[in-house]
């Protein structure tokens, strides 16, 4: 049976907003998403959803592992031309991780699907990966579908962030960088800290609203507190009714908390009076862990202020920091030599 999605964002019941792609089993499963990750990831997963739906023009049960194949054909079509292809990871359509993010939001629905157990659908139509044999082996193994490059977090030179920082107009927008630059703070960490989060004698910020739920108390930079003690002194309205520590400082929404947009837009025109090419807020975020593992802090700790669940995602620092690998080249040459003969 032919389906096709279209996505709709309503007002709930409760005055939460809700998003609808107009077929039972896809919106029940999109509020499963809403009760356990945040809005960024509900949206998404919905787009993800309506985007493969649209391709394959098929009702919900009746995807078969073919469908998915035919998706990731149409996801790698040429966006700009067949002799267009990207640098980073080969694709000439999407990008290896924005289909693999989808795959695995398809994925999601089916296995929830199967869990609800009172649908016409008997098994994942998304496979785990393709099961090839080398010559003259017997075993067989599994290749990824979609093999996503491990890529190199981007930073910032110490003469770039200098620039950068000169650029910005206020105390408020100063102290917002200084979060992520200093202490690692995610772009919604940043927007969700609340006026109590703040502990200034113990120079410390609590995370309240991490990703993925996660909560955690940081150390920050003197510099930030310095900064984030003017912006509270002579620039945060004294009207203000919200608990959020950044606000809107002009306008109609004076007093309001900041919004991930108005936050782009800082960063954005700063960027350009500063000169820059290209800076974003995970880009300062990147800048902190890289300075912190150059200067010795240990990896564990870097875990810790990052928030990061898997030290794997903590691990890109140590290729980021100069200091470490060439360290560690240095010494281990040294005790190759040492062992050579006629060495001293």
């Amino acid at each position: 049976m032919a389906f096709m999605p279209c996505l709709v964002r309503t007002r709930g019941g409760g005055g939460g907003e809700l998003i609808r792609l107009g077929h039972p089993l896809l919106d029940a499963y999109l509020e499963l998403v809403v009760a356990r990750a945040r809005w960024n990831t509900v949206l998404a997963a919905a787009f993800d959803l309506k985007v493969f739906f649209s391709v394959i023009g098929k009702d919900p049960v009746d995807v078969v592992t073919a469908d998915v194949l035919e998706f990731i054909r149409a996801q790698r079509v040429p966006r700009h031309g067949a002799t267009v292809v990207r640098i980073e990871d080969g694709e000439r359509g999407l990008s290896a991780r924005t289909i693999k993010r989808r795959l695995a939001t398809i994925a999601g629905l089916y296995e929830y699907l199967l869990v609800r157990g009172d649908t016409a659908v008997s098994g994942n139509p998304v496979p785990r990966g393709l099961a090839m044999r080398r010559p003259r082996q017997r075993s067989v193994r599994s290749v990824p579908l979609i093999r996503a490059p491990r890529t190199l977090p981007r930073v910032i030179d110490p003469d770039e962030a200098d620039a950068f920082i000169g650029a910005l107009r206020t105390h408020r927008d100063r102290a917002m960088v200084e979060a992520m630059l200093f202490g690692g703070l995610r772009r919604c960490e940043v927007l969700g800290l609340n006026l109590v989060d703040v502990r200034p004698g113990e120079r410390r910020l609590f995370i309240a609203e991490g990703k993925g739920g996660h909560q955690r108390i940081i150390p920050v930079s003197t510099r930030f507190f310095t900064t984030l003690a003017a912006y509270l002194e002579a620039e945060r309205p004294l009207t203000s009714a919200t608990d959020r520590l950044f606000v809107v400082l002009k306008g109609r929404r004076r007093g309001q908390p900041l919004s991930p947009a108005g936050l782009d837009e800082i960063v954005a025109g700063a960027r350009k009076r500063a000169g820059l090419e290209r800076l974003t807020c995970h880009q300062l975020r990147h800048t902190c862990f890289t300075r912190l593992r150059e200067a010795g802090m240990a990896l564990e700790a870097i875990q810790a202020q990052a928030g990061h669940r898997s030290i794997e995602s903590t691990r890109s620092y140590l290729h980021l920091a100069d200091d470490w690998l060439a360290g560690e080249y240095r010494r281990a040459s040294e005790a190759i030599d040492a062992q050579a003969p006629g060495g001293s």
